[in-house]
């Protein structure tokens, strides 16, 4: 791990101006590439103490080695490079779509002589007009399918198509009217081209005035008593109109855009884009991310951009795109689209109507692909054992931890401290077995002295309940048989619950912290790693393993060890672990802001005659606390914007009459009575 100041530029050599920097490692890899609008500020940035930095970020500022920058001209210029340089290099520490190049797209082959409808995959090439990406190539073939009977365009490979041209018959297309057969000279290319244009045409949304003119046509026909011609132009407009059907309208016949929403979480995003054509949802895709920099919503939102349109060039990118947040800041990136497209493009966020409730139906698609792609990777059988079979390899564990509990401290500048336990089984969540805790105050709080308590108490509670167990067990083996015991409790306890330590009441539920598990995971590194394993060997606890996930570098600590154990990025364990760290850190946050607003509602500051909610609010930001509030003089609490001496001495001694009492302590085991439930 290196240290940031050893390659920081010196004062002075970093330019103030647009440009792109590079992130290398000590091998010369890039592991970063970004641009910025001035360069000397947003590498200053990365060099500021590593405490104050995003924990991402400082997993990619200690693992470099250098940094380099280019200086260019304008920041529309900066996105251009930063965009080559991410597909050059592909950097660990960009953001990386996954699946960007499987949606499967209609594509015509104009560049050759005789064009050919396709289905085609991958990167797109040139002299070629593409529609879509579909989610899926049945839905290209349908739609072409239906296509083919008013526009027989070539869809053969070159190979039949030179096969049938030197035997001189079509193909069964060509002989039930699903292709024009040009093979056998039946169409020219002139007029076969002429087709193919008219199918690009008709895909591309000009669809009202074709279909009008066929209609003509089939009047004409009718009129002129060709009855056999008239319904063949019903037909086709028949199957011109099913062919509509399949792409729903959405918005004014007119609007070519592209609607981009984006659904993430602390480890992933998903990223949805639905491709409006001629008011119509001509095509959809969507990508999943791992959140490898530290990135907002912005962030995302520019980075699709860039994958989006990167190699687009023309009417493949919309006069339109709307998108949920706006890159910061917005004028380079609107310029490079328009730059792109030839012509000006809006970038904007909708506001109301059609497009705003089409953006909401956007939405719920990525968040759907959110949830599906964590839903496979838990629910799946498979992957679970796996993750589970890996983590007791790389812990050296006798057997897969099938019971792993995980515990988070989480206070706001050292008030309020709770900690949460939360267990997974089987590698699934068991959200009734969450417990969350209040610490009790420490002089010079610390998260590794809360970590031991936490712990000790969780522990504590286990072995009681063990003992408990044991000893109804054996003192009530004779009324097992009918299913009381002398208190008169039903139970439903078997060999192995007394051996696991549980006890089942009348409702069939589990007493507390009755099971032990495999595995304890905390969230920190080596000193709360070493808290919790010490307050397992003062319990004699000896079975149980312990290790912690580092958020610095999603490195897992095991106790007594100098260095980490390093799971690959792709792991299945490390991806559990952090579904277990993450969940307790939500868990723990969540009791912590409740508490904080239960304290905000009903504090010793309500109590105070006049003081109302904007006043309250100053005072708790100029003290930051009840507590240091509490402490303060008369002429301290004047300071503070707002308020007088009158009321200020109101205040202090309304504080002064609600003083805390002291906790209650069990004087048996001198620990502070405070219950630990969800």
């Amino acid at each position: 791990m290196a240290d940031p100041s050893s390659y920081r530029p010196k004062p002075g050599q970093i330019p103030d101006s647009p440009g792109v920097y590079r992130f290398r490692d000590e091998h010369a890899r890039v592991i970063y590439v970004g641009k910025a609008k001035s360069l000397r500020q947003r590498l200053s940035s990365y060099f500021q103490d590593l405490a104050g930095l995003h924990p991402r970020t400082r997993t990619m500022v200690t693992t470099a080695a250098s940094v380099e920058w280019t200086v260019v001209s304008t920041e529309v210029e900066a996105l251009q490079l930063e965009y080559s340089w991410i597909k050059e290099y592909d950097p660990r520490f960009n953001v990386k779509y996954r699946d960007d190049k499987s949606y499967p797209s209609l594509a015509v082959t104009m560049g050759e002589e005789f064009p050919r409808v396709q289905v085609m995959r991958g990167p797109k090439k040139k002299g070629v007009r593409y529609f879509g990406p579909y989610a899926h190539a049945w839905a290209i073939r349908e739609t072409v399918d239906l296509m083919l009977r008013v526009f027989p365009v070539r869809t053969c490979s070159a190979g039949v198509f030179k096969r049938s041209a030197q035997i001189g018959r079509p193909c069964l297309l060509g002989y039930i009217g699903k292709c024009s057969a040009p093979c056998v000279g039946r169409v020219s290319a002139e007029e076969h081209r002429e087709l193919a244009e008219e199918f690009c045409d008709f895909m591309a949304g000009r669809t009202g005035a074709y279909l009008r003119r066929l209609e003509q046509q089939m009047h004409e026909a009718a009129e002129e008593m060709e009855y056999e011609k008239a319904a063949r132009l019903r037909d086709d407009i028949e199957a011109l109109r099913r062919a509509l059907e399949k792409n729903a309208v959405v918005l004014a016949d007119a609007t070519d855009a592209d609607l981009i929403a984006v659904a993430e979480d602390e480890l992933e995003a998903a990223v949805q884009i639905f491709h409006v054509r001629g008011g119509r949802v001509r095509g959809q895709r969507g990508w999943v991310t791992d959140k490898v920099e530290a990135v907002d919503t912005a962030g995302l939102v520019e980075h699709a951009l860039q994958q989006l349109y990167g190699e687009e060039r023309g009417d493949a990118v919309p006069k339109e795109v709307l998108v949920p947040a706006l890159p910061e800041p917005v004028e380079p990136v609107a310029q490079w689209l328009g730059e792109r497209r030839g012509s000006r493009v809006d970038l904007r966020i909708p506001q109301r109507g059609d497009k705003k409730d089409l953006m909401a139906t956007v939405q719920r698609n990525a968040q759907q692909a959110l949830v599906l792609h964590k839903t496979k990777r838990a629910s799946d059988l498979t992957t679970r054992s796996r993750a589970l079979e890996e983590i007791a390899e790389a812990l050296e564990l006798d057997s897969a931890p099938l019971r792993i509990e995980c515990f988070d401290i989480s206070h706001l500048q050292g008030q309020d401290v709770v900690a949460s336990m939360v267990v997974f089984e089987d590698g699934l969540a068991r959200k009734s077995e969450y417990r969350r805790f209040q610490i009790r105050s420490f002089e010079g709080q610390d998260d590794v002295r809360s970590m031991h308590e936490v712990i000790g108490r969780r522990f504590r509670r286990y072995l009681q309940e063990k003992q408990k167990a044991g000893e109804w067990s054996e003192e009530n083996a004779v009324e097992e048989e009918n299913g009381r015991t002398e208190d008169g409790r039903t139970v439903d306890v078997h060999a192995d619950d007394v051996h696991a330590g549980e006890a089942r009441t009348e409702d069939g539920r589990p007493k507390r912290f009755a099971y032990p598990p495999q595995l304890v995971v905390v969230d920190g590194g080596q000193p709360q790693v070493a808290a919790a394993r010490r307050a397992l060997d003062e319990l004699g606890i000896e079975d149980v393993a312990v290790c912690g996930l580092a958020k610095r570098l999603e490195e897992v600590w095991l106790p007594g060890e100098d260095d980490p154990v390093v799971l690959p990025r792709t792991s299945e364990g490390l991806y559990l672990l952090q579904r277990v760290r993450d969940e307790a850190h939500r868990f723990a946050i969540a009791y912590q802001r409740s508490k904080r607003t239960r304290t905000l509602r009903a504090g010793p500051l309500d109590e105070v005659p006049g003081l109302g909610e904007t006043r309250k609010k100053a005072l708790l930001k100029h003290f930051g606390s009840v507590k240091r509030l509490r402490a303060a003089t008369v002429e301290q609490i004047c300071e503070t914007p707002g308020i007088g001496r009158k009321t200020a001495e109101t205040i202090a001694a309304a504080l002064a009459a609600a003083a805390p009492p002291a906790p209650a302590v069990n004087t048996a085991t001198g620990e502070i009575m405070e219950e630990a439930g969800e």
